[in-house]
């Protein structure tokens, strides 16, 4: 809590006598004690509902109270497995605000997101950094007490809550998704019910999830992330471009979830902003923000597709230029627009000798044209049977 709280401060004495305050007010107590010494304290149940007062007003929504229940015969509390999580979850938190990833108000922890049958999947921590490029992330703290195939079955929970639609969905959505088990990936992020609890998270995809080790060695943090990989695929992985242009080798992440993987311990030495961060499906670490990005993704494909239309447009002129008709008079290539008198229908009955260029065949309208002048200037020959003579008009007709 003191390094997520004050985490400039060397010292923990200031948090110490705030939370010790708040509790002579009953506001706060104490979970339990580490073997370390350090204490996991949790809102009670009078200071939960006041910071739902003081906080929901702001758009900050208050993490699910966490209940203090007993054994009913021993009179032991119950859940202390809780306790090392809990501690994980707000170390994490802390390393994440220390690097400068989400202001304190920014987490919260137990977030659910409810299923079309009802079942609730909780993050143990939601982060909100749009000023660090991370708008949204969902984490899942684990230390190594769940089966791997259990945080697969968590991962394709996600994905199947980002495919789904919001209860008041227009009708003809509804309609198109109950169609077809794909057809909500035709439907744009933007008509999704996530899109309704979380902003835009700035890149290709559902919401980012990120995994993160504690308390466990690096033999079966490599031996999970290898399983996640593998049976978690389908839901992580991008997909091919659907597209009829040959080379191109950008991935569509648009249907698939962001995973990101490290370890507690990465975190507290080098620090959230280092290169501590995989990306399922790549090799190599990477700052946050790099292995949230998808430099391979829809901005690749724009590229080439860009440039793919290009080529193809050029290949088409260059087919299209060795088809081009050349006068058979003066050996000159046709103009497109006498090309096209000379194929076009509404054109091609009036374009004269279509073997010729327009040139030339200008040419032969000017010579038809003049030839028409000088035959209309011509005076008319007489006729066989009539000569001159005084009669009217000059001439007379000879009497057999």
């Amino acid at each position: 809590m003191w390094k997520l709280t004050r985490p400039d401060n060397r010292h923990d004495k200031l948090t110490r006598d705030n939370l010790l305050d708040l509790e002579d007010h009953q506001l706060v107590r104490i979970e339990s004690v580490q073997e370390d010494q350090r204490q996991v304290w949790v809102l009670t149940r009078r200071g939960h509902g006041e910071a739902k007062q003081l906080l929901e007003p702001k758009g900050i929504r208050v993490s699910v109270l966490r209940k203090q229940e007993y054994d009913p015969d021993t009179g032991e509390l119950l859940g202390t497995g809780y306790d090392d999580h809990a501690a994980a979850v707000t170390s994490t938190a802390a390393e994440l605000h220390r690097a400068g990833i989400g202001h304190r108000l920014g987490f919260q922890t137990e977030i659910g997101h409810r299923l079309g049958n009802s079942y609730v999947q909780r993050a143990d921590l939601v982060v909100r950094a749009p000023e660090a490029g991370v708008p949204v992330l969902l984490l899942e703290i684990d230390r190594r007490t769940e089966d791997a195939h259990d945080l697969v079955a968590k991962l394709r929970r996600y994905w199947e809550w980002g495919r789904l639609l919001p209860r008041d969905a227009d009708k003809h959505t509804v309609d198109l998704v109950r169609s077809r088990p794909d057809a909500i990936e035709h439907v744009d992020h933007e008509k999704r019910l996530w899109r309704r609890a979380y902003p835009p998270t700035g890149r290709e995809g559902l919401m980012p999830v990120a995994f993160v080790f504690a308390d466990t060695t690096e033999a079966k943090v490599a031996n999970t992330v290898a399983v996640l990989e593998e049976a978690g695929r389908r839901y992580w992985a991008p997909r091919r471009y659907q597209t009829l242009h040959r080379g191109i080798t950008a991935k569509d992440y648009g249907q698939a979830v962001p995973v990101v993987v490290t370890t507690l311990e990465q975190l507290q030495e080098h620090g959230a902003d280092a290169a501590v961060w995989r990306r399922l499906g790549r090799k190599g670490e990477q700052t946050l923000t790099a292995a949230l990005d998808n430099p391979d993704g829809d901005a690749l494909f724009r590229d080439q597709e860009a440039r793919a239309d290009a080529e193809e447009e050029q290949r088409r002129a260059a087919e299209r230029e060795a088809q081009r008709p050349v006068c058979k008079r003066c050996g000159q290539k046709f103009t497109d627009q006498r090309w096209e008198e000379t194929i076009a229908h509404r054109t091609a009955w009036n374009a004269g000798d279509v073997s010729v260029c327009g040139t030339c065949h200008a040419d032969d309208v000017a010579r038809k044209e003049a030839a028409a002048r000088i035959q209309a200037a011509a005076p008319p020959e007489p006729e066989d049977d009539q000569e001159p003579g005084r009669g009217r008009g000059g001439w007379f007709r000879r009497r057999p």
